[in-house]
């Protein structure tokens, strides 16, 4: 058994004592030491679009680390942040953007700003209203937003309370808009956070646009703040950049990461209305936006972020999104119709199935099981328990994509008469 130094996130080293080392990577591919290797399916947890090491970025991110490598941001600024934050807030029509460096601190950092924004008015509004099953990250903050369960469980005394709405499943949508206008009409509701229209570690759940718009449309009427956590769902999983253009919602804050520089570098931004500056603008101090972390805006991701907005503006990443999500579908088909999967499921680029097993849900005995299966076969999928789930980078070929389904079939021959 290996007792290592390096502790690894979400992994019972009593389970799976030795990491995968990677050496290099290209496209949608890893590659080992010894020259084998691995389709990355799940773009590195989601983070990677364009594919590994986009030359573009790369490159921006060496040229930017031969000018400035970093330098605090408070009282400070560089070119690159107030260049990626112009470009930002135009593209996505929210006026004012703070940096952090990862999705559970933009998230961290929009409860926050909802918070700051009615306490400087005076007024005692602090109710989160989030979903079931939702997963908004690993801070105490985002875990209180995020469901109870495994992934909370140890941390409960550090949580606080969240009025739940149920999940919008096909056919029971009004149960959770009846739900957010129950939770909305005291006018006491700070704010309503989701993820829209695919709920990712909750286990890849998808819900209609209307029904996105018409929570948005709750929120308004009753002053309720609207945030929406695209930590996952930006820049074109969905479908389209942002998730909630489907909607045609534009939220209160909207949170953004993971693939902000193209998977390249750790950088979030969560952006805001000016009335949630305006609400922390003033020559009182204590009214100051409390938040900071050492690495706030550093110079090479954002110069990173840059290059990735530069891909969008003027290579065809709308196409291979377009391609991407029709092949997904098209591929995706067989398992729709296979008996021993259920609720096949689509969202732009992304692909959801799930095994027929005796124990569902995330600790379902099956997910190991399924991890080695595909790894021993080159490719890298996670799955969420019994939930597979297929997100790679809009680089990917039709033949690679097949033979991940060719894989999801072949383990179902393997472990689903007897899962």
């Amino acid at each position: 058994m290996s007792h290592g130094p390096v502790w690894h996130p979400f992994t019972q080293h009593a389970l799976q004592p030795e990491a995968i080392e990677i050496a290099r990577a290209e496209g949608a591919w890893l590659e080992r030491p010894d020259g084998s290797r691995i389709l990355d399916a799940i773009s590195s947890w989601w983070v990677i679009t364009h594919g590994h090491r986009h030359p573009r970025i790369i490159d921006a991110i060496k040229r930017q680390a031969d000018q400035l490598d970093q330098v605090i941001f408070a009282g400070f600024t560089h070119h690159p942040a107030e260049e990626l934050a112009a470009r930002l807030t135009k593209r996505v029509g929210l006026p004012h953007l703070f940096f952090s460096d990862s999705g559970s601190t933009a998230v961290e950092v929009a409860l926050k700003m909802a918070l700051g924004y009615w306490r400087n008015q005076g007024l005692n509004r602090t109710r989160i209203i989030a979903f079931e099953h939702a997963y908004h990250g690993d801070t105490i903050g985002t875990m209180s937003a995020g469901a109870r369960g495994v992934f909370n469980a140890p941390y409960e005394p550090l949580l606080f309370d969240v009025t739940r709405l149920p999940f919008p499943a096909k056919g029971k949508e009004q149960d959770t808009l009846a739900a957010l206008r129950a939770a909305t009409a005291d006018g006491q509701a700070a704010a309503l956070i989701v993820e829209p229209l695919i709920l990712g570690a909750g286990g890849m759940l998808t819900y209609s646009p209307q029904v996105l718009a018409e929570m948005a449309r709750i929120c308004r009427e009753t002053q309720t703040l609207f945030i929406a956590d695209e930590v996952m769902t930006g820049f074109g999983r969905t479908g389209t950049f942002l998730a909630s253009e489907q909607a045609q919602v534009t939220p209160d804050i909207l949170c953004l990461a993971k693939g902000i520089t193209g998977g390249s570098m750790p950088l979030a931004v969560t952006l805001a209305s000016s009335a949630i500056y305006e609400a922390h603008y003033s020559p009182d101090r204590r009214k100051t936006f409390f938040h900071s972390s050492s690495y706030t805006a550093n110079p090479i991701a954002c110069a990173a972020a840059l290059a990735n907005l530069d891909v969008w503006d003027e290579e065809a990443v709308a196409t291979k999104i377009v391609r991407l999500s029709q092949w997904q579908r098209e591929l995706g088909e067989s398992l729709r119709n296979d008996p021993r999967f259920t609720d096949a499921r689509f969202c732009g680029t992304i692909a959801a199935f799930d095994l027929k097993v005796a124990d569902e849900g995330y600790l379902a005995s099956i997910g190991p099981k399924l991890y080695d299966f595909f790894l021993s076969r080159g490719l890298l999928l996670r799955p969420l328990g019994n939930t597979i789930y297929i997100m790679p980078p809009y680089c990917i070929t039709r033949d690679e994509l097949a033979s991940l389904y060719e894989a999801i079939r072949a383990a179902a021959d393997t472990f689903g008469a007897r899962a």
